[in-house]
């Protein structure tokens, strides 16, 4: 829970995206979001997101857009950046990912290679598709906008039998952490999220025995205090884990400001 960005918390955003909004973290986020502005929800379970989006929906007479994309592939990727302009969001949540639990040679390549897109490839893509957008429409109104990238404890350190969703971690958490150092005088908040074990379905499809990583926190937890340290926090752990990778988060913290600082100065030059 480390690198203040404002002694301030967020506003509420009024218009919000979604990715892996269909279950875990996502959902948590999707009706967190909803109580207070609209939220397009994107995901490859057309079921699913249609069920999450009339229990948005009920009681009013909102209608909740949903894109069915599959984020590991080119076209699903370019099918959801078409829906968030469409849409109009001020807030991008990235937070579809995958992972499984088995050594790299146990794991067939097409899971690895499916893990990389859907976890670096997508999150990078839609970033930077939508970052200009979303800072172009925080400058029109006065306000500001939001970029939440989900990436994880694991991505503090290598993890031997979950290699493959520990370094796409990695990679987003490096991404965003220095996306926010080259952002940082624009109208726009962003934070790596990095939940420790969270309630969700993803123990069980990474393959858990019981299904659930030990000593898992609810998603609504995480979302809540995500969105509480929105505007304050660059990198955010949630989370048992965060009492032992706090110091590693202020360290990295510290050296992405600074590296920023010289190459700064050099591309001056």
């Amino acid at each position: 829970m480390i690198r203040t960005q404002r002694k301030r918390g967020h506003p509420p955003h009024h218009r919000a995206v979604v990715t892996g909004a269909s279950s875990g973290i996502g959902a948590a986020f999707a009706r967190h979001l909803a109580r207070s502005g609209d939220v397009l929800l994107v995901a490859r379970s057309r079921d699913r997101l249609t069920g999450l989006a009339e229990e948005l929906g009920a009681g009013s007479d909102r209608a909740v857009p949903i894109c069915v994309a599959d984020l590991t592939t080119e076209t699903g990727t370019e099918d959801a950046i078409r829906a968030a302009r469409d849409f109009g969001a001020d807030l991008l949540v990235n937070n579809a990912g995958m992972g499984s639990l088995a050594p790299v040679l146990d794991t067939d390549p097409e899971t690895l290679v499916a893990t990389t897109r859907l976890n670096v490839e997508a999150p990078m893509v839609l970033s930077r598709a939508l970052v200009p957008d979303l800072v172009a429409r925080a400058r029109a109104t006065g306000g500001r906008a939001g970029l939440i990238n989900v990436a994880s404890s694991a991505a503090f350190a290598p993890v031997p039998g979950m290699a493959t969703y520990a370094a796409t971690k990695a990679f987003l958490l490096s991404f965003t952490e220095a996306l926010a150092v080259e952002l940082r005088r624009e109208p726009i908040d962003v934070m790596a999220l990095c939940p420790g074990a969270t309630r969700s379905e993803f123990g069980a499809r990474a393959g858990f025995a019981g299904g659930q990583l030990p000593g898992a926190t609810d998603p609504e937890t995480v979302v809540d205090e995500a969105l509480s340290a929105l505007g304050r926090r660059t990198t955010l752990l949630t989370g048992p884990e965060r009492i032992a990778l706090d110091p590693v988060a202020l360290g990295r913290s510290g050296v992405g400001g600074a590296i920023g600082i010289v190459s700064r100065l050099l591309s001056r030059r």
